[in-house]
């Protein structure tokens, strides 16, 4: 993506101009656009997928979608909020697919070691690092993923609730609410894994 297009473009369009020229197949606004959102859109994508490869290929995804798209795109909100729901959609979609993929793997190998160790204890309980960080990430990988990506947005992107409620397309109330109820998710999550390796009581 980074030498797909070529030419120069004037950078103090806003991204609605931008947008407004890549609708009309100017590339060079499709470059800028890329360039001025690669790395947000990398970092929210990776924070779900926690896997670099699967995050730049995801990355991709979203913006070949985005450009296929902007005819869809209305002014009614901002650039960066429409490109973040489509990052969004598809991790979401991603996230089901490894799921699906987990379950059956995890069918497979509990039906091939049956035999072998009846009582032996959960594989995520046996490679627990002791360090913060891995028990964060831990936890955060085990919620849902519409509570994943609110903890992500809010609380490891910093953003503020208006932002979150365009993205999402909600109030900002259900915002709020939502994120509490992921908070409380996550924590119950994250818990029993810093007790386990002595952060907490």
């Amino acid at each position: 993506m980074d030498n797909l297009y070529a030419g120069a473009v004037d950078r103090t369009l806003t991204d609605e101009q931008l947008a407004a020229k890549a609708r009309e197949g100017d590339t060079a606004a499709m470059e800028e656009l890329y360039l001025r959102y690669r790395q947000p859109v990398f970092r929210i994508v990776y924070r779900s997928t926690r896997n670099a490869d699967e995050a730049e290929d995801i990355v991709q995804d979203v913006f070949l979608k985005a450009f296929e798209r902007l005819h869809t795109f209305r002014e009614q909100s901002r650039f960066s909020t429409w490109l973040m729901r489509i990052a969004l959609n598809l991790c979401t979609d991603r996230a089901r697919m490894r799921q699906r993929r987990q379950e059956l793997l995890e069918r497979e190998a509990e039906h091939k070691l049956a035999w072998c160790h009846p009582d032996a204890p959960d594989p995520m309980e046996t490679t627990q690092q002791n360090a913060f960080h891995e028990a964060f990430y831990t936890a955060l990988s085990q919620l849902p993923e519409h509570h994943r990506q609110l903890i992500i947005l809010r609380d490891l992107e910093e953003m503020d609730y208006e932002a979150i409620a365009q993205i999402l397309g909600t109030s900002v109330g259900a915002v709020k609410l939502r994120v509490m109820r992921a908070r409380r998710a996550f924590k119950a999550k994250l818990e029993p894994l810093l007790r386990a390796i002595g952060e907490i009581e």
